[in-house]
C-alpha cells in the first residue's frame, strides 16, 4: 500500500486526505479534515497540522490542487497571498514527491475515479471508449477542460476556455451582452461573466434593471448587500444560492427568468465544447452549481440549447452527457494523479 497526501486548496477552504492506494489503484480514504485557508500564512503549517492530527507516517507522495495558475511547479494562489513550490514544500514537509495542479486539472483526474452512484445521465448518447472526455463546470468560474487516452492512461488537459467570448443567441441574450459591457466598461464579455455563480447575479440584475418582473423585496436586499460589498475578499452574502433557491421553490418570478436563462445559457456553451471536442467517451458537467440546481436542468432548455447547433444536432444527441453529483471529485483526482507520480 502507497499512503498517499490528496489536498484542494482553496482561497476560502483547504481540504486535506490521507489515502492508501493499493497496486489496483484502490483508494481507501484514512483521514480528512477542512481548514479556513486564511487562517494561515501557508499551505505548509496547515498539511504540518493535518500529519499530527492524523498521527501517520508521512505521505510517500502527494499531489494539491490548486486554485490558480500552475506553471513550472510553481502556483500563486488567486484570493490568497500564498505562493506555492513543489521544490519547498518537498523540503519543508518531508514528502519525497509533491507535485501541483489547477484544480480543474484535478476534476479531469477526478472523472476517472467516480463510481455510479456519484453521476447523474443527462443524455445517454453513444459511448466511445477510446474517443476524448470533456469536462466544464460552473462555479465561482467556469472551469472547462479535457482528456485524451493515451495507451492505458488518460492525459489530462485544463484550459481557459471558460474565457472565451460570452455568443449570444437570441434578442435577449443580445440585450444581456450590452448591459454587461456598458456597466462594466469593458470592451468583450467572457462566458464565465454570463455562465457562473457570478453570471446568475448578473443575468438577475439584468432582468432586474430590465423590470422583465417584480423584485421580491427579501432578494432585493441580499442582492443589495451582495452589491454594496463589491470589492471585499469575503461577501456576507451569495445571492446566486438564493436566487437558484427561489427558482427550484417556484416563489419568484424574477428568479425562475433568472435561472431559466441562465441554464439555456450553461447548455449552450456546453455544446460549445462538446463540438470542438467530440467527447464521445463523455461530456462531464463539474461545478458546485449543477448539483443544486438538478431539477431545473433536467426540466429545462439545457439539453435542448446543447444540442442545438444546426447541421450538427446529430452528432451531439450522440454524446453522453453527465452530471457530477460528488462534489469532492478534485479531492479524488488529487490522489488519482499523486499514484501517477
Amino acid at each position: 500500500m502507497t499512503l498517499l497526501l490528496a489536498g484542494d486548496i482553496g482561497g476560502t477552504k483547504t481540504i486535506l486526505r490521507l489515502v492508501e492506494a493499493s497496486e489496483s489503484l484502490e483508494l481507501r480514504t484514512i483521514y480528512q479534515e477542512s481548514y479556513r485557508s486564511s487562517d494561515f500564512p501557508d499551505l505548509v503549517p496547515i498539511v504540518q497540522q493535518f500529519l499530527v492530527k492524523a498521527d501517520t507516517a508521512t505521505p510517500q507522495k502527494a499531489c494539491f490542487a490548486i486554485a490558480g495558475p500552475v506553471l513550472k511547479n510553481t502556483a500563486k494562489l488567486t484570493n490568497l497571498v500564498w505562493f506555492l513550490e513543489t521544490e519547498r514544500l518537498e523540503q519543508e514537509l518531508g514528502i519525497p514527491q509533491i507535485s501541483l495542479i489547477n484544480d480543474f486539472a484535478a476534476v479531469g483526474y477526478g472523472v476517472l475515479g467516480l463510481q455510479k452512484q456519484d453521476l447523474l445521465t443527462l443524455q445517454a448518447g453513444k459511448f466511445q471508449a477510446e474517443a476524448p472526455i470533456g469536462i466544464i463546470g460552473a462555479g465561482t468560474g467556469l472551469g472547462q477542460g479535457f482528456l485524451i487516452k493515451q495507451g492505458p492512461f488518460y492525459q489530462v488537459f485544463p484550459s481557459e476556455g471558460g474565457h472565451a467570448d460570452f455568443a449570444p443567441r437570441h434578442e435577449l441574450e443580445f440585450q444581456l451582452l450590452k448591459y454587461l459591457l456598458d456597466k462594466h466598461g469593458i470592451q468583450r464579455v467572457s462566458v464565465e461573466r454570463v455562465v457562473s455563480g457570478q453570471g446568475i447575479v448578473a443575468i438577475y440584475q439584468f432582468l432586474r434593471d430590465r423590470k422583465i418582473a417584480p423584485e421580491s423585496p427579501d432578494i432585493a436586499q441580499i442582492v443589495r448587500t451582495w452589491e454594496q460589498e463589491a470589492g471585499q475578499q469575503e461577501r456576507s452574502v451569495d445571492p446566486g444560492a438564493v436566487i437558484g433557491t427561489a427558482a427550484l421553490q417556484k416563489r419568484d418570478r424574477l428568479c425562475e427568468q433568472t435561472m431559466q436563462l441562465f441554464v439555456e445559457a450553461y447548455g449552450a456553451e456546453a455544446g460549445n465544447l462538446a463540438i470542438k471536442l467530440l467527447p464521445y467517451a463523455g461530456l462531464y458537467i463539474a461545478g458546485g452549481i449543477a448539483p443544486k440546481i438538478l431539477p431545473l436542468i433536467q426540466n429545462s432548455n439545457f439539453l435542448l440549447t446543447f444540442t442545438q447547433k444546426g447541421r450538427m444536432r446529430s452528432l451531439l444527441e450522440e454524446i453522453p452527457v453527465y452530471i457530477i453529483l460528488n462534489q469532492q471529485v478534485g479531492l479524488i483526482g488529487a490522489a488519482l494523479c499523486a499514484v501517477r507520480l
